[in-house]
C-alpha cells in the first residue's frame, strides 16, 4: 500500500541508473522520442513504484522482516510501508520502456541479493497466500501507529501489495482533468495485473482479491466529480478535516494526480510478479494519458461511464482477470471476453504508440501476456499440480526473481549445448542420446550455456538461502550440497524390478539382524560363517536389547550401479543412519526451482510424499502400548553433517526436531522437555551416531544413553533404526545376502550383486593378493569411500599398503570384482561432459514394505569413480518413472 511521502521519485529529474535488464520479448534499439503531435516533452517521462511481500524462504510465510533489507538497501531507490512485511522500490524517471524494464529489474535483483543472504524471499503479488500466526506488525512511525489505531481491522488487513505507474505531465489541472478521462479503461489495466487470488491461506474465489481489500478503504475507487486541482485540493482538504484522513498521502483513488509529484498516478493494479506485465501497463497508461491530454486540447468530450457501472466494471476484473468477460467499457456495460477487451484498447491506441516507438514492443507484450494467462491462473494452475500452497509462493519468488517458466516470445535461438557420445554412457550411446530423454535434451540445448550457468549460480544462491549444506569431517566450515543441473531418468521398466528387489533384500536383512540378535539360527544352519558375525565391527550388545521384536532396520538406503548393458546391481546396503532421503527431495525442489523450462514425464513419482511414507513407518515401529504414537527426529545438532535433512524431514512429518539435551528419562519413560512442558515419546528416528548417542548428557546433564536403552529394553521406547545393525551392513556380510534372501524369504535373488571376495577365507585371500591391481579393496567397516582402494587406478606404493593392511587383518577387508559404472551427463560451465554414478535407494520397513519415489544419484568427480560428496562428488535430481499409484509390497 503506498502512501509515503518521503523518498518518492522526482519525475522531472533526468534518468539517472540504467539498470540490468533482461532479453525483452521483442529486442529493439530505444528510438528517439517523437513528439510531433505537440505535446510538451514531459509527458513521455514514466516511473514505477512496486511493492514487495518478504517471505521466509524455509517456510514460504510472510514474515514482518521488510527492515532488515531496508537497512541494507539505499533509501533513495526503497523504502518502508504500513507493514513491516512489505517494501516498496522507485524507479528514476524514465522516458522509454526499455529503460523503465532495466531499472525494474536492477531494483528487484538488489533487493533479492540482500534478501537470499537473509534467508528471505521477495514477491511481487497482490497477496501471498502464506503468513505466519499472530497479528500483522505495523511499520514503527508515529503516522503508521496513528494509521493503525485510527482504523484498526482495516488498517491490520492491508497485508497487499499493488504496482503504481506515473506518467509525467505539465500541471496539476491536466493531471486531474486525465484522471477523469481515463476511469473506463481502467478496469482492463486490473485485468492484465491481476495476482491475488488467495487470501489468508484460501482460494478467494477472485483474480484479485487486493483489490478487494483495497475498496475498503475511506478513499479508495472513483473519486467523483473533480474539475481542477484547486476542487482536488478543497476535496482532499475537506477530508482531512473530516478526521477521516491525515495528510494527502491517504488518498487512494484508482488513479490520481500525485500528490507529491507532476504526474498522473495508477493505482488500481496489483504488484505481479513478472516485469514485462509491469513493463505493458505502463506502455498502455502513457500511452492513455497521452490520448486523453490530446483529446481534451483538441475540445474533445470526455465519454462519461456512471458510477455504480464503473465500479461493476472493476468487480468484475477483479472477479475474473483475464480468464473470464470484462465490461466493454465505455461503448457499454455489456461483458465481452477479456481478451477482446485488451486487445481493442492496444488497438484503439496504436497512434500514441507509434509516437513514443512501443507499439511493436507492447503488441508482443500484449500477445504474450494473454498466451500465459493473468498471475492469478499461473498460481492456481500451480496450486492445483500437489495441492500445495508452498508451491504458489515458489512460483511467485521465480518470477519476481526473473525465471520466467517458458522462453519470452521473440527471444533469439540460444547456441547448441556441447555434446558426446560413449559407449558406457546411459544418455549419450554410439546410436545417439535415449529417447526418454529428448525433451529434456531439448531444453537444455535451447537455454544453452550461458544461460545454465546463469542457473548455477540461482542454484547456488537457492541452497544459500535455505541452508542445503552438509560438512566433512575436518572441515570447519559447512558445504553446500552438490547438484549437477542435468536430472537421471530411471526408466519404468527398470524402476519396477528395482522396486521388487529392494523390498526383498530389505526384509531379508531385516531377518538377519532379528536372528543374530537372538538365536543366530543363521550360523547355527551354516548359512554364515561364525567368524563373519563375530568379528564384524558392527556387532553391538546394544543390539541384543530389542531380541527378536518388531522390525530393526525401518529405513535401509541401498547403493546401486548399473553396467553398460542395463544390468543393475548392488554395491552396499546401508542400515545403520542412511542419509540421502531429504536431499533427494530437495533436489527434484531445486531443479523445479531453477530450471522449470525441463519438461516432466507425466509418469514422474512424486518426490514428496516420501516424508509420509517415512512416517507411517515410524509410526508403525513404536511399541503396542502407544495409542498416538509420538515420534522425534533426534539429531546431533547444526553440527552434524546431515543437518540440513534432519531439519527438512522433521518439518515435513510435523514432528520435533530434537537433540539429546532436549530428552529426558523419567519413572523408565523418555520425555521431549521443552519450555517448561513435558511429552512423552514413543519412537526416536535415530539421526546420530550410537557412540555420541550414549554419552551424551540429556535434559538433566546425565548421560542419555544407559537409561535411554533401558526403555528401548522395557518396551516403551524404538529407536529407528535400533542400534547395532552394523553388522547388517557388514561389507563382509554382503557377500552373503543371496544366501540369507534364500534362508528368510525362501526366494531366489531379485538384484545381482558384485562378486565379492572375503580375504578372511585363506583361499579367497590368496586369489585377492595375487590381483590387487585387478580388483577394488574395501575395509569392511568403511564408509563415505573411505580407505577404498581402485586396484587399476592405484599407485604401487597404494598397492602395496593395503597388502599388508590384509596380511595383518584379514578379516577386515575384502575385494569386489571392478564393475564398469555407467556415465551420465553433468554440465561443466560449458558443455555436457561424462561422469560415472551411482543410485542410493530407500525402503521403508512398516505395517507394509513402501519403496521411497525418490533416489539420490550420486556422481563422481572427474576422472574418478568415487561417488562420496565427502571425497568431491556430487549429486542429481533423480526422475523416477513409474505412475504414482505403485502399491505398497
Amino acid at each position: 500500500m503506498a502512501d509515503n511521502t518521503t523518498n518518492a521519485p522526482t519525475y522531472d529529474e533526468p534518468v539517472g541508473r540504467s539498470g540490468n535488464g533482461r532479453t525483452v520479448p521483442t529486442p529493439r534499439t530505444n528510438p528517439v522520442l517523437s513528439l510531433d503531435d505537440g505535446d510538451p516533452a514531459d509527458l513521455a517521462t514514466i516511473g514505477v513504484e512496486e511493492e514487495f511481500h518478504v517471505v521466509d524462504l524455509h517456510t514460504r510465510e510472510l514474515v514482518p522482516r521488510a527492515g532488515e533489507l531496508l537497512d541494507r538497501l539505499p533509501a533513495a531507490s526503497f523504502t518502508a510501508e504500513l507493514h513491516r512485511s512489505v517494501v516498496e522500490t522507485n524507479t528514476a524517471v524514465c522516458r522509454t520502456l526499455d529503460e523503465i524494464r532495466a531499472e525494474l529489474t536492477g531494483l528487484r535483483q538488489a533487493a533479492v541479493q540482500v534478501a537470499d543472504r537473509a534467508g528471505l524471499g521477495i514477491v511481487a503479488a497482490g497477496t501471498v497466500p502464506l503468513r505466519a500466526d499472530g497479528d500483522p506488525s505495523v511499520t514503527p512511525t508515529s503516522r503508521y501507529r496513528r494509521m493503525l489505531d485510527e482504523y484498526q481491522m482495516l488498517a491490520r488487513e492491508q497485508l497487499i501489495c499493488g504496482a503504481q505507474v506515473h506518467v509525467g505531465v505539465t500541471d496539476r489541472d491536466l493531471a486531474v482533468a486525465v484522471t477523469r478521462r481515463v476511469q473506463p479503461w481502467l478496469p482492463v489495466l486490473l485485468a492484465l495485473s491481476t495476482s491475488s487470488p488467495y487470501w489468508m491461506g484460501q482460494d478467494s474465489g477472485y483474480a484479485s482479491v487486493r483489490s478487494l481489500v483495497w475498496q475498503r478503504w475511506p478513499t479508495a475507487g472513483d473519486p467523483g466529480e473533480v474539475t481542477s486541482a484547486a476542487d482536488h485540493e478543497a476535496l482532499v482538504a475537506e477530508l482531512i478535516s473530516s478526521e477521516t484522513i491525515t495528510d494527502p498521502a491517504m488518498i487512494y483513488f484508482d488513479v490520481r494526480p500525485s500528490a507529491h509529484v507532476p504526474t498522473v498516478e495508477l493505482r488500481v493494479t496489483d504488484a505481479n510478479a513478472d516485469v514485462e506485465t509491469i513493463v505493458l501497463l505502463t506502455g498502455l497508461f502513457r500511452a492513455l494519458v497521452r490520448r486523453e491530454v490530446a483529446a481534451l486540447r483538441a475540445g474533445v468530450e470526455r465519454t462519461a461511464v456512471r458510477p455504480p457501472v464503473l465500479r461493476a466494471a472493476v468487480w468484475r476484473a477483479a472477479r475474473s482477470g483475464l480468464e473470464g468477460d470484462l465490461l466493454d467499457l465505455p461503448r457499454s456495460a455489456r461483458p465481452v471476453p477479456a481478451a477482446q477487451a485488451v486487445r481493442r484498447l492496444v488497438t484503439d491506441l496504436r497512434p500514441q504508440l507509434e509516437a513514443t516507438g512501443d507499439w511493436e514492443q507492447v503488441s508482443e507484450l500484449t500477445r504474450y501476456a494473454l498466451e500465459r494467462g493473468s498471475s492469478a491462473a499461473r498460481q492456481r494452475r500451480a496450486y492445483e499440480r500437489r495441492g500445495r500452497l508452498a508451491d504458489v509462493v515458489d512460483l511467485l519468488l521465480d518470477e519476481t526473481r526473473g525465471r520466467v517458466r517458458g522462453p519470452l516470445p521473440g527471444a533469439p535461438t540460444p547456441p547448441v549445448l556441447p555434446t558426446y557420445a560413449d559407449a558406457g554412457d546411459e544418455v549419450f550411446g554410439p546410436a545417439g542420446p535415449q529417447p526418454a530423454y529428448a525433451p529434456m535434451l531439448a531444453a537444455l540445448r535451447q537455454l544453452g550455456a550461458g544461460v545454465l550457468r546463469q542457473r548455477e549460480h540461482d542454484r547456488d544462491e537457492e541452497q544459500r538461502a535455505r541452508g542445503v549444506t552438509f560438512s566433512v569431517a575436518g572441515e570447519a566450515s559447512t558445504r553446500l550440497f552438490p547438484v549437477d543441473l542435468v536430472p537421471r531418468v530411471v526408466p519404468a521398466a527398470d524402476w519396477r524390478t528395482l522396486r521388487t528387489g529392494l523390498v526383498q533384500r530389505a526384509r531379508a536383512l531385516d531377518a538377519f539382524l532379528r536372528d543374530v540378535y537372538a538365536d543366530r539360527a543363521v550360523v547355527a544352519d551354516g548359512v554364515v560363517p561364525a567368524w563373519v558375525v563375530e568379528s564384524s565391527p558392527g556387532l553391538r550388545p546394544t543390539g541384543a536389547l530389542m531380541g527378536r521384536r518388531g522390525t530393526r532396520a525401518q529405513v535401509s538406503g541401498t547403493d546401486l550401479v548399473r553396467d553398460p548393458d542395463g544390468g543393475w546391481y548392488v554395491l552396499e546396503d546401508n542400515l545403520r543412519v542412511p542419509s540421502g532421503i531429504g536431499y533427494a527431495v530437495q533436489n527434484r525442489r531445486l531443479t523445479q526451482a531453477v530450471l522449470p523450462e525441463l519438461p516432466v514425464p507425466e509418469d514422474l513419482l512424486p518426490a514428496d510424499e516420501t516424508p509420509a511414507m517415512l512416517y507411517r513407518a515410524l509410526v508403525a515401529a513404536a511399541p503396542a502400548a502407544a495409542d498416538d504414537p509420538a515420534v522425534v527426529v533426534l539429531s546431533g545438532g547444526p553440527g552434524d553433517p546431515a543437518w540440513f535433512e534432519h531439519r527438512l524431514l522433521a518439518d515435513e512429518m510435523g514432528v520435533p526436531l530434537t537433540e539429546t539435551s532436549d530428552l529426558l528419562v523419567e519413572e523408565g519413560r523418555v520425555r521431549l522437555v521443552r519450555e517448561g512442558c513435558r511429552r512423552e515419546v514413543d519412537v526416536i528416528y535415530l539421526r546420530m551416531d550410537e557412540e555420541a548417542l550414549l554419552h551424551a548428557p540429556g535434559a538433566d546433564g546425565v548421560p542419555l544413553g544407559w537409561p535411554l536403552l533401558a526403555a528401548v529394553h522395557a518396551g516403551r521406547l524404538t529407536l529407528a533404526n535400533a542400534l547395532g545393525n552394523g553388522v547388517g551392513d557388514d561389507k563382509a556380510l554382503y557377500a552373503y545376502v543371496p544366501r540369507l534372501i534364500e534362508y528368510y524369504l525362501g526366494e531366489k535373488p531379485l538384484l545381482g550383486d558384485v562378486p565379492t571376495y572375503l580375504c578372511g577365507l585363506p583361499e579367497q585371500r590368496a586369489e585377492v593378493l595375487g590381483r590387487l591391481d585387478e580388483l577394488v579393496l574395501k575395509p569392511v567397516d568403511g564408509y563415505g569411500g573411505d580407505r577404498v582402494v581402485i586396484g587399476p587406478r592405484a599407485e604401487a606404493e597404494e598397492l602395496d599398503a593395503v597388502r599388508e593392511q590384509i596380511l595383518a587383518a584379514p578379516h577386515r577387508w575384502i575385494a569386489q570384482e571392478m564393475i564398469a559404472l555407467t556415465t551420465h551427463p553433468v554440465f561443466d560451465g560449458t558443455a555436457l561432459a561424462p561422469r560415472h554414478v551411482d543410485l542410493r535407494a530407500f525402503v521403508f520397513l512398516g505395517d507394509t514394505a513402501e519403496v521411497a519415489p525418490v533416489a539420490l544419484t550420486r556422481v563422481a568427480p572427474a576422472g574418478s569413480m568415487i561417488v562420496n560428496s565427502s571425497r568431491g562428488g556430487g549429486s542429481k535430481d533423480t526422475w523416477l518413472l513409474g505412475g504414482a499409484d505403485e502399491p505398497s509390497v
